[in-house]
C-alpha cells in the first residue's frame, strides 16, 4: 500500500492489514430463556452490539424487554435505564410480569452525559436497555428530545460505549404514524440490529421481527400472545392463528406461507360485492394493495374474470402481515371463492406465485410448507406444478401451471373431481365452456 497520499500535511496512526483467512472464533450469545426472542436475534445477544426494538406506542415493547432482561440476569449483569416511567411504575410492571426478583439494576435518566459516566467504567453490565432512545438527549445540543439530532447524537455516544466496553445495549424506539422509526430512520442505519414489534389493535398477540441482523437471519419471527401477565411464547403460530376458522365459507382461503425459517398457516379472507360508485373500492388489510391491483388484473386479462364495477376486500385474518409473492394464488383463490360463492374444502392449503402472463410459478420450501399443513391435519393443497424428482408425501396436490385453470376448480360440475383427483383442470376444457 505504498505511494504518498496527498493528505501530506496531516498525520495519522498506520493501518493494519490483515488477510480474510484469519482464525475468529463465533460471537458468544447471551440467550434470554425466551425461545421466541432468542430465535428473531439469531440466537442471543452479541456483546459489543446495538439493537433497536421499534414499535407503536402501548404495542408492549417495555414488556417484552423487562421479560428479556429479566431472563438475562440469571447469568449476566443486566440495566434497565427508563426515560419514561418513574421506577415505582417500572416496579410495579415487574411485579405483574412476576420478575420483580430477578437481578436487573433500574435507573431513571435521559441525559446521556450521566449514563456515559455510570457505565463507562472497567467492569461494566453485559446488557443496558434504554427505553426510550426519543427521551435522551445530549447537553451539546440545543435542540429538544426527541428530534433527528438528538436521537443521532444520543444513539452515537450511546453505540461508542457498548462497542467499547462490550455492551450488549438494546434501544427502545417510538414508531411513527408512517410506521417506520422515529429519526427518521437514521437509527436503523447506525445499529447492528432491528427489530420490530408489531400486532393489531384488539388482537390478543404479537410479532417480533427481524428486518436487520448482523449476526442473525432477517425476516426471523418470533410469535407472543398477550396475557394479563405479560407476553407468552407462541410455539405454534399456525394453531393461534387458525384457531377461529369456521367452517366451509366462501371467500376463505388457508395459506401456507413462511416467515424466515418457519411455516406459518393464516387465512386469507376475500369479499366481493357490487359497487353503487363510479370507482369501486379496492382495501386490502395485512397484504400489499398493488399486489393485489396486479391480480385483480391478470385474473381479468389472462383468465377473463372481470372484478370492474365490483368492491374488492382482502384481509389476512388475525392482523399477521403477509409480503411473500407465495400468497398470490391464495388470493386469487380467495377472490374466485368469493365471486362465484364456492368455498374451498376445508382441508385444503394454497400457495404460489403468479406471474403477469398468468403463470403459476413455483415458491421456496415447499416441502415444509406441506408438512406443516400436514400437522395440522390439511390433506390437500392447490399449488404451483411440482418440478422435483419427489412428490412430498401424506398431501394430495392439485397443480397448477397457469392461473386460468384455477377457473376449473370453481366450475360447478368440474370443482369435485379436480380436487379429488388431485389433477389441474385442462384449460382447453374450461375454455371451451
Amino acid at each position: 500500500m505504498g505511494g504518498k497520499g496527498g493528505h501530506s500535511g496531516k498525520k495519522g496512526r498506520a493501518i493494519e492489514f490483515v488477510s480474510l483467512d484469519g482464525q475468529s472464533t463465533p460471537a458468544p450469545r447471551k440467550k434470554t430463556g425466551i425461545q421466541e426472542f432468542d430465535r428473531v436475534t439469531g440466537g442471543g445477544l452479541v456483546g459489543g452490539s446495538a439493537s433497536l426494538i421499534g414499535g407503536d406506542p402501548g404495542i408492549g415493547k417495555s414488556t417484552l424487554l423487562l421479560q428479556a432482561v429479566a431472563g438475562l440476569a440469571k447469568d449476566a449483569r443486566c440495566v434497565y435505564i427508563s426515560g419514561e416511567e418513574a421506577i415505582d411504575q417500572v416496579r410495579l410492571r415487574a411485579t405483574r410480569l412476576g420478575v420483580e426478583k430477578s437481578s436487573v439494576s433500574l435507573a431513571s435518566a435521559t441525559n446521556v452525559g450521566d449514563i456515559m459516566a455510570t457505565l463507562d467504567v472497567d467492569d461494566p453490565p453485559d446488557v443496558v436497555v434504554i427505553d426510550s432512545i426519543q427521551t435522551m438527549y445530549v447537553t451539546a445540543f440545543d435542540s429538544a428530545p426527541g428530534s433527528v439530532g438528538q436521537v443521532r447524537a444520543s444513539a452515537q455516544e450511546l453505540i461508542r460505549l457498548a462497542k467499547r466496553r462490550n455492551i450488549a445495549i438494546l434501544f427502545v424506539g417510538h414508531v411513527t404514524k408512517d410506521g417506520v422509526i422515529a429519526g427518521p430512520r437514521v437509527l436503523e442505519h447506525m445499529v447492528d440490529t432491528v427489530i420490530y414489534f408489531e400486532g393489531e389493535r384488539g388482537h390478543h398477540f404479537r410479532i417480533l421481527r427481524a428486518v436487520k441482523n448482523r449476526f442473525g437471519p432477517t425476516d426471523e419471527i418470533g410469535v407472543f400472545e398477550m396475557t394479563g401477565k405479560g407476553l407468552m411464547e407462541v410455539k405454534n403460530p399456525s394453531a393461534l392463528f387458525l384457531a377461529d376458522r369456521q367452517g366451509d365459507v366462501s371467500g376463505a382461503v388457508v395459506f401456507a406461507g413462511v416467515e424466515g425459517s418457519r411455516p406459518v398457516l393464516v387465512e386469507m379472507q376475500a369479499l366481493v360485492a357490487p359497487s353503487p360508485m363510479g370507482t369501486p373500492r379496492r382495501a386490502v388489510v395485512g397484504w400489499d394493495s398493488g399486489r393485489l391491483s396486479m391480480i385483480l388484473a391478470v385474473l381479468e386479462a389472462r383468465a377473463g374474470v372481470s372484478f370492474s364495477g365490483k368492491e374488492v376486500y382482502l384481509n389476512v385474518a388475525g392482523g399477521l402481515r403477509v409480503s411473500e409473492p407465495a400468497a398470490d394464488l391464495a388470493a386469487a383463490a380467495a377472490l374466485m371463492s368469493a365471486e362465484t360463492g364456492q368455498a374451498l374444502p376445508r382441508d385444503m392449503v394454497v400457495f404460489g406465485e403468479i406471474g403477469l402472463s398468468g403463470e403459476v410459478r413455483p415458491v421456496s420450501q415447499m416441502d415444509a410448507r406441506l408438512k406443516e399443513a400436514s400437522k395440522l391435519g390439511f390433506n390437500r393443497a392447490l399449488t404451483p406444478r411440482h418440478r422435483g424428482k419427489s412428490k412430498p408425501g401424506g398431501v394430495a396436490l392439485t397443480e397448477l401451471s397457469e392461473i386460468v385453470e384455477l377457473l376449473g376448480i370453481f366450475d360447478g360440475d368440474s370443482q369435485g373431481a379436480a380436487v379429488e383427483s388431485g389433477t389441474p383442470p385442462q384449460r382447453a376444457r374450461i375454455a371451451g365452456g
